[in-house]
């Protein structure tokens, strides 16, 4: 399998075998049932679609009940299709967290944290236009000029502005598996995920 769906749970650290205290991530990852097999043959590319996240049949449209039920799994919440894949995964087969193994590299996706609308500081990193001094008493966070106004007199498309900030697909690559704990389903990885507590990600190995 190239990958996995898990839910970020929280940010904890752990120390290396050099004293060194590590920021991780932990994520329960899986586990996660195979609700649909596509082939070359018949739907014109090769795929798995996996399914994660218990939910109740009662807020399950009827369509997806019986697309579950022909998997022999209780409806879900997560569907993600990797494609381009082939492998002897069938209908019905569960996925582990047993599919990484500690010391592997792995890219994860989210969607980050919704920040709303922000200004250039915060959104772009924009440092102000300087201190507080000969009457700068409220320009500190200022975006400061736009361009020149005869020519092309007009916003640049693309110009650093303030706007809405956050709730994009984010792909964090190359953080390592530290430890993981199979009983329950958890891996912890080194460095951040995009996303907040909760939220779905996908584990690419």
């Amino acid at each position: 399998m190239p990958g996995l769906i898990g839910k970020k749970i929280g940010m904890t650290s752990v120390y290396s075998a050099e004293g060194k205290n590590i920021p991780c991530t932990v994520i329960e990852a899986g586990p996660c049932v195979v609700t649909q097999v596509k082939k070359e043959d018949t739907d014109g590319y090769n795929a798995v679609q996996l399914a994660f996240g218990d939910k109740s049949d009662k807020n399950t449209p009827k369509a997806m009940q019986g697309h579950f039920k022909k998997a022999k799994t209780s409806s879900k919440r997560k569907l993600v299709e990797f494609q381009d894949f082939e492998d002897d995964k069938n209908l019905g087969d569960v996925v582990t967290v047993e599919l990484f193994e500690e010391g592997d590299w792995i890219d994860v996706i989210g969607t980050s944290k919704g920040k709303g609308f922000q200004g250039v500081v915060k959104r772009h990193g924009f440092r102000g236009v300087g201190d507080a001094t000969h009457g700068q008493h409220n320009r500190l966070r200022a975006p400061g000029s736009l361009g020149a106004g005869s020519t092309p007199s007009k916003v640049m498309k693309g110009m650093k502005m303030a706007g809405r900030m956050g709730g994009d697909r984010v792909k964090q690559q190359n953080l390592k598996v530290v430890k993981i704990y199979s009983d329950k389903n958890l891996i912890v990885v080194s460095g951040s995920v995009p996303g907040a507590k909760g939220s779905f990600v996908l584990i690419e190995k």
